[in-house]
């Protein structure tokens, strides 16, 4: 299976960056699993949060068609109870597999003020064809309690919004929840002017493909190296 990190400028153009990644879903291999950054279609747009959950209906059904015979994932503006929320989705075989909404909200933005935060019991592993897959939005890399709380996946989704103060930061967290749960981690970041990128595939033994001038960045899943590294240096992994 091929694992797919875009890496991917958002505009104020919602139609725009839809067919961007509809173009990127489209050339890509057959069996592949692509992570866009977070809130890629519209951004942080907390001016029009309305019309970018309305945006959200629309892309949904897209993605759904678009996901046979590939996984997508992406986080998106969805709207409940006349409350936001920044949720992930999982899309496979014309199907929502999985969605989850952000619980550790930024603390040094506005995010608190716009989004609800989501559910805990919600950041868990589900399987798709025998892959253990979770996720973890942006700031929650941060904290230790969810890594424990998805222990035992087999890859590990991370689309973010990362901003390039903290560059080193997402870098180090992203290599090292890798190599602490030895499975293979997908850093999704935007490319905005002011983002991280960072962008990148990383193996359970920590090697990083990444690649700041690319759009594009992948590298093949083996789950041979999955258990050949916890039988390596066993550390209670299942």
């Amino acid at each position: 299976m091929n694992l797919i990190s875009l890496q991917l400028k958002t505009s104020k153009d919602f139609d725009k960056n839809l067919s961007k990644l509809i173009k990127r879903i489209e050339n890509s291999p057959k069996d592949s699993f692509l992570l866009a950054p977070e809130l890629y279609l519209t951004g942080y747009a907390y001016n029009r949060l309305d019309e970018a959950s309305l945006f959200t209906k629309k892309a949904i059904n897209i993605l759904k068609f678009l996901s046979y015979s590939k996984i997508i994932s992406l986080t998106m503006t969805t709207k409940k109870n006349n409350k936001y929320y920044n949720t992930l989705y999982v899309f496979h075989n014309g199907l929502i597999v999985h969605t989850q909404s952000k619980l550790k909200l930024f603390v040094l933005g506005d995010e608190k003020k716009h989004f609800t935060k989501g559910d805990k019991k919600d950041i868990k592993i589900i399987e798709i064809n025998g892959i253990k897959i979770a996720s973890l939005i942006c700031f929650e890399l941060r904290f230790i309690d969810l890594w424990k709380q998805i222990q035992g996946a087999d890859i590990i989704l991370i689309p973010a919004m990362w901003g390039k103060l903290r560059k080193e930061h997402y870098e180090s967290l992203t290599r090292s929840l890798a190599i602490s749960n030895q499975c293979y981690v997908m850093a999704s970041d935007s490319a905005n002017k002011h983002m991280a990128k960072s962008s990148a595939i990383i193996s359970p033994f920590g090697d990083v493909t990444m690649d700041d001038t690319k759009k594009v960045i992948s590298s093949i899943y083996n789950h041979k190296e999955i258990k050949k590294m916890r039988r390596y240096i066993n550390t209670g992994i299942k």
